[in-house]
Formats: structure tokens, C-alpha cells, sequence
């Protein structure tokens, strides 16, 4: 009787069945790692403006992502350069930011948060590379409702 159960345990890998649990396995295996490496780098890593100016953090090596609200009547764009210059704050504190490319269509929008990403200089602002604005809410305090 003990040889049988050896023989059955030994015939498991070798049958289609067992063929077919173990393929399915690693299908499934390879589509979590997949889902999981694709959701991490979907995630988008940020500091707010005042961690940023806080912690002295400066990207001369590394690109930096900072979070912040368009200062209002902040922005301009040099003529000859292309460079569009602003400035974002989290309501505590205000950095200095410069871009050069075209901005997205939603930048101007007093409700909307824009995340940057780039190198920090310290004194000398925030280099901008790339700019991703966060959609605004749909949902909007009743003292911040436009007046139309």
C-alpha cells in the first residue's frame, strides 16, 4: 500500500492535471508581480512646499516632486525663452518655480493643485521639468463657490 501512495504522489507532476495546476500557478504568479510592479509605478511620491523649504532638501542629484496651489497673479513667461515662471504654496509657505514646454489646459484653474517635478536650488526656486495637475474637486466649499 505504501508503494501505491508513492506511485500516485510521483504521477501527480507528470499528468496533465498536474501540468495544468502547476502552469496555472505560475500565470497567476507572473500577473500579481506584473499588477504589483505596475501599480508602484503608477504611485506619485510628493512633498509639500513647506516640507520641501523645511528640510533644506535640494535635488542637484535626484528629481524632487512638490505639491502646491498656483499663486495667484504669480505668473509670467519670458517672450525670448519660452520660460514660464510662477509660484506655488501649500498656504504655509511659497516657493519660487520656473518651466520651460507647454502647460496643461487645467494650470490656470484657481481650484487646482499642481504637482512639480523637478530640482530644488534653494534660493534660486524650483527647476521644473515635468508638471501634473491634479483634477479639482468637484466638490467645492460653499464660501469658495464662484459667483455665477
Amino acid at each position: 500500500m505504501d508503494n501505491y501512495e508513492l506511485k500516485s504522489e510521483s504521477n501527480f507532476l507528470s499528468s496533465n492535471r498536474g501540468k495544468f495546476i502547476v502552469g496555472l500557478l505560475l500565470i497567476i504568479a507572473a500577473l500579481t508581480y506584473f499588477g504589483f510592479i505596475a501599480f508602484k509605478g503608477a504611485t506619485v511620491y510628493y512633498l509639500t512646499v513647506s516640507e520641501l523649504t523645511n528640510q533644506n532638501i535640494t535635488g542637484e542629484t535626484n528629481l524632487i516632486r512638490v505639491s502646491g496651489k498656483l499663486v495667484e497673479n504669480s505668473y509670467s513667461r519670458d517672450r525670448d525663452s519660452g520660460i514660464a515662471y510662477f509660484d506655488i504654496t501649500d498656504g504655509q509657505n511659497t516657493i519660487s518655480a520656473k518651466y520651460k514646454g507647454s502647460l496643461p489646459d487645467l494650470f490656470f484653474n484657481e481650484h487646482s493643485e499642481v504637482i512639480l517635478e523637478g530640482k530644488y536650488n534653494g534660493t534660486a526656486g524650483f527647476n521644473s521639468s515635468n508638471i501634473i495637475v491634479k483634477c479639482p474637486s468637484k466638490y467645492i466649499a460653499e464660501n469658495e463657490k464662484p459667483p455665477y
